[in-house]
């Protein structure tokens, strides 16, 4: 069996889907991504595909060594995403050869669902309330929040009092009984993270997700050391290499994302590296159904994972398409009682509507860029 055709879609709202195709007729997709960069990742994919037309697909360790080590400039999150995608898809294309689902081509299930958590908007805690509650009432037992919008380097006392009182008003609707995750999404600064994560603490966050920006990784054990709440971090990290430093500083989740890091090889590694340091694994999933199931592949089959993201009704998707929207059967990703149940379907579990990608309209997303009052660039 040979890879015969290598293509990409552009498909709404914000994704990038990969087709890989054998001549013997078995199909995997894929879904590599950078946010916001998307045409940039689906040419990268292109070049790889010069060196994957006529191999063998079931070849996945040999390829992805290739891919990554195989250019003298390696890494990043350019050819890291358009490896990820191409790994999801030669993956899939292994279970479907061996008809079985890929969490059993990794060493077999260790659970039989895997619980999500859902996105919560809104910009005050009414709002914040309404959204919790409605969830709650869909029957999750967890929801991720973002802390704050635009944040000053050194927050004043009423922007912290201000985060308090959102992240207050879930954990009143969740009850104590329900999760509640924070995402300060690299926001913070090194004072402003410690001055945050101790405020929240006495509302026992689930996590606090990327306090600092990756750049600043050297920094986390500082803020580690600052809080007695779990730090989350790891969706702009994009190999073990990268988590390494994360771990040492002590944080307690993991959270590289399968679009991002490498695919699946090269998460269930970083897994398996985060349980060395007793750390947990929530993999960072704001995207499309192919990742997700990817995802939870790995989560399947891994023994330290905590929860898994998902991006039903999520902000990003607002006058676009959602989660299960390019998907023959939803029913693989169903959400029941907070959780998404194990398929034993082969490769990714899920059957894409082929129809529906190749007429999808495309996409050029953007996240905005923010400014501080004086003009300044602020971190989205």
């Amino acid at each position: 069996m040979k890879i015969a055709r290598i293509e990409t879609f552009l498909v709404p709202p914000r994704w990038l889907f990969c087709r890989v195709e054998t001549d013997e007729g078995l199909v995997g997709w894929g879904e590599p991504v950078v946010e916001g960069r998307a045409e940039v990742v689906r040419a990268a994919v292109g070049v790889l595909a010069e060196y994957l037309i006529g191999e063998d697909p079931l070849r996945i360790e040999h390829h992805w060594q290739v891919l990554t080590k195989g250019g003298f400039y390696r890494g990043g999150p350019i050819l890291s995403s358009a490896v990820a995608g191409i790994d999801q898809a030669l993956w899939d294309i292994a279970g479907k050869a061996y008809g079985a689902p890929v969490h059993a081509l990794l060493g077999g299930p260790l659970r039989d669902r895997a619980r999500v958590y859902a996105w919560v908007g809104g910009d005050d805690p009414s709002e914040i309330a309404d959204g919790v509650t409605a969830h709650v009432e869909a029957g999750m037992t967890a929801v991720k929040m973002n802390a704050s919008g635009r944040l000053s380097p050194v927050p004043t006392p009423a922007e912290v009092d201000a985060i308090v009182e959102r992240v207050g008003a879930a954990r009143a609707a969740l009850g104590d009984h329900r999760d509640v995750a924070i995402d300060l999404h690299g926001r913070a600064s090194l004072p402003a993270a410690r001055m945050i994560l101790p405020a929240v603490a006495p509302l026992r966050p689930l996590l606090v997700e990327e306090p600092l920006v990756p750049e600043q990784t050297h920094l986390l054990g500082e803020v580690v050391r600052s809080a007695p709440v779990p730090v989350a971090t790891g969706e702009r990290l994009y190999d073990r290499a990268g988590f390494l430093p994360a771990l040492k500083a002590g944080v307690a989740v993991v959270q590289p994302d399968l679009s991002h890091a490498g695919g699946i090889s090269e998460v269930r590694r970083i897994a398996a590296l985060a349980e060395t340091y007793g750390a947990l694994f929530a993999p960072h999933c704001p995207l499309g159904p192919i990742a997700l199931a990817a995802s939870l592949q790995v989560a399947f089959a891994t023994p330290n994972f905590l929860i898994q993201e998902q991006s039903m009704g999520i902000h990003y998707h607002r006058g676009g398409a959602d989660l299960l929207d390019y998907l023959a059967d939803p029913a693989p990703l169903r959400i029941v009682d907070g959780h998404i149940a194990r398929t034993d379907a082969p490769g990714l579990g899920i059957t894409i509507d082929e129809k529906a990608v190749r007429q999808a309209a495309g996409h050029a997303w953007r996240n905005p860029v923010w400014r501080h009052d004086d003009g300044s660039f602020a971190e989205w």
